[in-house]
Parts: C-alpha cells; structure tokens; sequence
C-alpha cells in the first residue's frame, strides 16, 4: 500500500491524481472546512464533506454511508476505480484518515489511495502553490464493494470484552480515555470502554504533522502494550482519529484498518 506521499511528490504529480480535501473540525473548535478550502487550497483539490457524504440515517455522527451512495458520491466528485486518489487536511485531527478509510472500506485499490504527509500545514509552511479556483469534474460510474470486515457495531464490541478476541485500542487524548475531561459532545459521559487500551493520536505525528517512521510507530505499539499477535481494533470520540491509528498499523503491518465505526458518541451515551 502506498500509504503516504511526499509534498515534494504531489507537487510533481499534480495532473496525474484525484486529489481530496478532507479537512473536518471538531464542534467545539467554530472552524469550517468548506470556508478554509474556498480560501485556500491545492490546486484541483475537491472538497470531501466528511459529515455530508456520511449516512444521514444514522442517529451518530459521520458513519459511512450505504454502497450505492458511496458510488453516487464518487461518481458526482467523477473518481475513477482506476484514479490514485490523493487525500490532505488542514485539521488538528488529520481528518484525511478517515476519508482514506473509507475508500478501503469501499474496495478501492489499497495502492491507489495515499494520504499526503504534512497534509496543507506543511505545503503551506513550504510556500508551494495554493489556490482559490474550485476546478470542476466530469461525472464518471464509480464502483464499490463493501469490506463489512474493516467495520465493527457495538456488538461485536461488548461481546469482546469478555471474548478478548481482538485488542481494541483508543486514540483520545489520555484525559478523555481516563475520564478526567469531559467529552466535547455533551450528551456523553466520560471513560473508557472496558478493556480498551489508550494510544493517543499524537504521539504517532511529528510536529510538521508528519507520521513518524516505521520502527518509530512499532515501538510505540510497543511500548503501550498492544498485543501484535491478535487481530486490531481501534475506537475514538467519533470515528475520525481511530483511523489515524489504523493507518500507523497498516504502515506497521500491512493489514487494512478495522474501526469501531459508532466509536465513544455511540458506546458513552448516557
């Protein structure tokens, strides 16, 4: 899989792939993706709307939609099965794994999806090209399939607390994991699902905002004690910084992610 691509490399290969804006915010933070991308963005970029293109049936936010709208989305946005999809944000939360989850979900060649490393902090801070002209796309018939193997319900997760099948592994902060900051969705208590283990996000991440190397991500699994020998699950607040996670193992492992799809703003409603 062709996880990550430079900067450097996406600004040489511009015209050659789909690139994706994924930026997504968290409430609390008054930003706004769509705004963000309309004042400044790489060249071609289309914008994903991570809550838009989501199940809209679903009482949880952003949980991945249905075959046939996943290929209506894909087929608007004119994304070929053949294209190498590019995807960046501009979000504290790297929100780009998420959307790059989704298209394995979907069945998307694993070799033609990436994630660019830095995403639009380090373009920015690099001074390459930006602009404000959103391109338009010719519609193509885009075709999925699902991995319902990648997802988990919350089933699936309360049988194994006492089956611990898989290891399940939580990418908020230590305080949020531990109950020691409230959740930012009010309609949540705080905690942990039991038998959960904690890896914060962040420390897989550089300060460029880069993923770290692939010995450096091993050790930290490592060293937070997750079990390599059993199969990997990971949870968050609401799905989005679970699939960071998923991308650091599959650099580690090559194994595509699995998510807990309703993550905490399912398991901690009150």
């Amino acid at each position: 899989m062709n996880h990550l691509v430079t900067t450097d490399w996406l600004e040489k290969n511009l015209n050659k792939v789909k690139i994706f804006d994924a930026s997504w915010h968290l409430p609390n933070t008054n930003r706004n993706g769509l705004n963000e991308f309309k004042f400044a963005h790489i060249q071609n970029a289309i914008f994903f709307d991570i809550d838009k293109n989501s199940n809209q049936d679903s009482g949880f936010p952003h949980m991945l939609p249905g075959k046939n709208y996943w290929e209506k989305i894909m087929s608007d946005y004119g994304i070929k099965n053949s294209d190498h999809v590019i995807i960046y944000d501009n979000s504290d939360i790297i929100s780009s794994c998420r959307l790059w989850y989704s298209f394995l979900y979907f069945n998307h060649n694993p070799d033609l999806i990436s994630i660019l490393d830095g995403g639009l902090k380090k373009w920015l801070k690099e001074k390459k090209e930006i602009t404000t002209i959103v391109r338009k796309h010719e519609k193509s018939s885009y075709k999925a399939n699902e991995n319902s193997n990648l997802v988990l319900d919350k089933n699936q997760i309360i049988t194994n607390i006492k089956s611990k099948l898989f290891e399940l592994v939580d990418a908020r902060s230590k305080e949020r994991f531990l109950g020691l900051q409230a959740e930012p969705r009010k309609e949540l208590r705080s905690g942990n699902i039991d038998g959960s283990k904690n890896l914060p996000f962040t420390t897989l991440i550089n300060d460029d905002r880069t993923f770290k190397n692939k010995e450096e991500l091993s050790s930290i699994f490592k060293k937070n004690q997750i079990d390599f020998s059993k199969e990997i699950a990971f949870t968050c607040g609401s799905g989005v910084t679970a699939c960071i996670l998923g991308l650091a193992n599959s650099i580690i492992s090559g194994k595509k992610p699995i998510i807990y799809d309703g993550s905490w703003a399912e398991y901690g409603l009150k």
